[in-house]
């Protein structure tokens, strides 16, 4: 490693943890309100997705703090192979709830009868669980592969294998590449590309829906060819080479980079998300804006929802100028 690329992965590092760490607890404060009023499938994955995410970012000051020391593990022995295990589940995780939100859309629009029969929290909930245990039974070889001397006798985590951790290692991120990268990137890519197809071919959904629906797939698409995909190769390149190559290290930049692109697919994906993101700043901006100098931008709707969640901006809007209630 030379001097710039310790500069390279710490500012992304830093950029990612202060962008995604505040976007991911918003989208958990909002889906956790929405799934104690009316659950739905959709948004208990998302909540999972926020949930995986934090549990990245939590973990991704430590990975900093690695970056700093010059890659150099200086912490104490046990927190790398958590530090790995969170790592690297989280990652995987995330992957595999994209896949399921891809399938609970594509059940949707295309087989809406069907959907309205499965649309039960628990069965949601348990394909959760399956995905987190997925997720953590598979990058349980961290534990294997712990905090050992490299060869020019400094301290690092999780990188400079010997042959025999690697014998062990290769092929289990080999399993992985299939199992937790090629088969949801081709289960995802089928349900987007079906959803588009069918959204399409119906006149009467508006043009504003539909855009928003192509959006988002294409979104969620590109964040597995960008983001998820090259880290994903890195196990197949590493299995044919014989050891993980230099470049692993830049996708997995890639996907700490995700952590900010996933409450953008939330944002698109939940209507309460979105009311709640927005409520939120509408409120921040009423503290710092008076409102004689704020023009209004909301609809009826949005101003309604921000009147609920917060009293006081209410009281301050002069009377009649609130729509009527339904």
């Amino acid at each position: 490693y030379t001097e710039c690329e310790f500069e390279i992965i710490l500012a992304v590092s830093i950029v990612s943890f202060l962008i995604g760490f505040p976007a991911n607890l918003l989208a958990l404060f909002a889906f956790s309100s929405k799934i104690h009023s009316k659950p739905h499938p959709t948004d208990i994955l998302l909540l999972n997705l926020a949930v995986s995410d934090l549990l990245f970012l939590i973990i991704l000051p430590l990975k900093m703090h690695e970056a700093a020391s010059g890659m150099e593990w200086t912490l104490p022995n046990f927190m790398c192979s958590i530090t790995a295990f969170v790592f690297f589940s989280s990652i995987h995780t995330s992957t595999l709830l994209l896949t399921a939100v891809s399938v609970v859309r594509y059940v949707a629009v295309v087989h809406p009868v069907s959907y309205h029969r499965l649309q039960k929290p628990m069965s949601t909930v348990v394909v959760g669980i399956v995905i987190w245990l997925t997720s953590a039974a598979h990058c349980s070889i961290v534990f294997i592969a712990q905090h050992h001397p490299s060869r020019n006798n400094s301290h690092v985590c999780y990188k400079d294998f010997t042959e025999e951790q690697l014998r062990i290692l290769l092929p289990v991120r080999f399993e992985a590449f299939f199992l937790l990268s090629l088969i949801p990137l081709v289960i995802c890519f089928y349900c987007y590309t079906r959803c588009i197809v069918v959204l399409c071919s119906r006149p009467r959904i508006s043009s504003q829906k539909k855009q928003r629906a192509i959006g988002m797939a294409l979104g969620t698409l590109a964040v597995f060819l960008i983001c998820v995909l090259p880290f994903s190769l890195s196990h197949l390149w590493g299995y044919a080479q014989g050891e993980s190559p230099s470049w692993r290290d830049y996708a997995l930049l890639l996907c700490t980079l995700n952590t900010c692109i996933d409450p953008i697919i939330s944002y698109c994906s939940s209507s309460a998300f979105r009311c709640t993101s927005r409520g939120f700043v509408l409120k921040r901006a009423a503290q710092v804006v008076p409102d004689q100098q704020r023009p209004c931008t909301t609809s009826g709707d949005e101003c309604r929802e921000v009147g609920k969640q917060s009293p006081e901006s209410r009281r301050r809007v002069p009377q009649g100028t609130l729509p009527r209630s339904r």
